[in-house]
């Protein structure tokens, strides 16, 4: 069976617009949660948001900012940084070549900001000043089919959509379809966009967000006692997946091997876990046994952990109920905790951080957790960034609709 790498590594969120920006940030458990700044929210319940900060025009010309959803742009950023840190220019390859390069995106909403600018253009102006660019603009497959024709790639390309589970089951695909021959190098990944004001509204009333909008700074705290929800996040993380052989021939900086991935549903609730954390486990397991590794060679989690009562209790139950013993031997970490929940995105910008654990054998901390849940009783890298050589690790996803991903990385053997 053909080995996977990963050779290159994008991002933009909270905490930066790129991954030397960001990584160092998340070492030092600093803090990308702040007011929203998108629309005017002082009469919403939630005022906070862990936003990007960036300028687009810096990117993006006049004319794309009527075609380009922000989610969209966020990818093609990322792209771009992926691609230079991979030191490839798909562009510039034959075109036979070409035809074995993918590209699999996830997203879980898309382009909402397009439907709620041209939802009012409607009503204000009527239907025939709708933009032309609407429906091409916020397509959730957009993402994948922008980043495609930006860099001539005539493969496998198509988008996934799977909740807070979105990106890890667009990776997953971009691991079988190379592992099968399909491809020889997949763009993989996952992008957001959706601090909207109906997006906002939405998640306020269904009582998934924080509402500390007084201390933005410790809204975002997995596994502590006092976490009152998750916030809501943007941004993008892109990776390049590539078969191992192709990659090593070519020189290619290789900052892990992607060796196996679990994905499983609840069959339970369309927004609350099963509280067993049977389907968590499960994924688990079917990722470890598709890696070919012993369970206890697991060093480090990179924990779903969205600051939520009910999903930091369950994913700790899953987490002791699959590792038994060794389960208090493993390190345990939330990107969250820095950057918010980042949705059909946060898949990928965790793996990203991941990815950089295992190549530079750090982790980074679990931010805001000073009072730790007694039902989240593992270790959650409180405090400070922690040197750790690490065989393998686990990168968990659990989504609304009962979705469970897991995908394990480790050092080559």
């Amino acid at each position: 069976m053909r080995r996977v790498a990963i050779t290159g590594l994008g991002t933009v969120n909270a905490l930066g617009p790129d991954v030397a920006t960001s990584w160092p940030a998340m070492l030092a458990g600093e803090n990308g949660v702040g007011p929203i700044t998108q629309f005017d929210a002082a009469d919403y319940p939630v005022r906070i948001g862990a936003s990007v900060k960036w300028d687009p025009a810096e990117s993006f010309a006049a004319p794309d900012f009527r075609k380009l959803d922000p989610f969209t742009m966020f990818a093609l950023k990322a792209t771009v940084e992926a691609l230079g840190d991979a030191g490839l220019v798909l562009s510039e390859e034959a075109e036979e070549a070409r035809e074995r390069f993918g590209c699999i995106i996830g997203t879980g909403i898309g382009g909402i900001t397009g439907i709620e600018e041209q939802h009012h253009v409607l009503q204000e102006r009527g239907p025939r000043r709708v933009s032309p660019h609407f429906i091409p603009r916020i397509m959730a497959n957009a993402v994948s089919g922008q980043v495609a024709i930006a860099n001539g790639i005539l493969g496998t390309t198509f988008t996934t959509s799977s909740a807070c589970a979105s990106s890890g089951h667009a990776m997953a695909m971009a691991l079988s379809s190379i592992k099968s021959g399909e491809s020889d190098l997949v763009l993989t990944g996952g992008s957001e966009s959706a601090t909207t004001q109906l997006a906002v509204s939405g998640f306020a009333s269904a009582k998934a967000l924080s509402t500390r909008n007084d201390d933005p700074a410790h809204a975002s705290r997995p596994f502590d006692l006092d976490r009152d929800g998750f916030v809501l996040g943007e941004g993008c993380g892109i990776l390049v997946f590539e078969e191992l052989e192709r990659a090593q021939a070519r020189g290619a900086k290789i900052y892990a091997e992607v060796k196996g991935f679990g994905s499983t549903d609840d069959a339970f609730h369309i927004t609350a876990p099963r509280e067993d954390g049977s389907g968590p486990a499960r994924a688990f397991h079917l990722a470890i046994r598709q890696a070919g590794i012993d369970p206890d060679t697991i060093d480090y989690i990179n924990a779903h952990g969205t600051s939520t009562k009910y999903n930091d209790a369950i994913e700790t139950t899953a987490i002791k109920r699959h590792f038994g013993e060794h389960a208090r031997k493993i390190a345990i970490s939330s990107t969250k905790s820095m950057i918010g929940h980042l949705l059909g995105g946060s898949s990928a910008v965790e793996l990203v951080a991941t990815a950089l654990s295992v190549h530079h054998g750090q982790v980074h901390p679990t931010r805001n957790l000073e009072n730790p849940d007694p039902a989240c009783d593992l270790d959650y890298v409180p405090g400070e960034a922690r040197e750790l050589t690490i065989r393998n690790a686990l990168s968990n996803s659990l989504g609304f609709g009962g979705h469970n991903l897991s995908i394990c990385l480790g050092r080559l053997d």
